[in-house]
């Protein structure tokens, strides 16, 4: 399928690119973690790195939950009980990333800086199987959709910057 500018869209190669940025953002946050521990950067700035890649995963999930999965079920039956369960692993990362972002809060107080490090390890291997379970199973349907709402503003689960249209 072609924009009206005549270059390909792919969404399921779009969601990829967007996994890739995650895992960047997560590696990113995880090097301020392990740097704060070594008793670098401030608490604050490590709270506000932490709360935007929280608030990036979840935009991409609940984009993903609200949008591309129920167009994925219409047009893609089969698809519904794999969509069911990605949207069980959303609220699992989900879980896990409340509960960084409270040890994270709490890192200039008492928190204790292994238990940090099982939940950020936590989150990235959630984080990982999710996606490539994810990649493996909808990535073609999702090439092969046509959503033409989705050509003329990009959906919340493809993007990666929050001032994006």
């Amino acid at each position: 399928m072609t924009t009206s500018h005549g270059r390909l869209v792919a969404f399921g190669n779009q969601l990829i690119d967007v996994h890739i940025w995650l895992r960047e953002e997560l590696a990113e946050l995880r090097e301020s973690i392990d740097a704060h521990l070594a008793g670098g950067t401030r608490p604050r700035e490590l709270r506000a790195h932490c709360l935007a890649f929280c608030s990036a995963l979840n935009r991409h999930h609940t984009g993903e939950d609200d949008g591309a999965f129920p167009e994925l079920a219409r047009r893609f039956p089969e698809l519904r009980p794999v969509l069911e369960e990605l949207r069980r692993d959303h609220r699992l990362v989900e879980d896990c990333l409340r509960r960084l972002q409270a040890l994270v809060g709490a890192l200039d107080q008492a928190a204790d800086p292994a238990e940090v490090r099982r939940e950020l390890d936590s989150v990235a291997a959630l984080m990982e199987t999710h996606f490539v379970y994810e990649e493996k199973r909808i990535v073609s349907a999702l090439n092969a959709l046509d959503a033409p709402d989705w050509h003329r503003s990009r959906p919340e689960f493809l993007r990666t910057d929050e001032s994006e249209s």
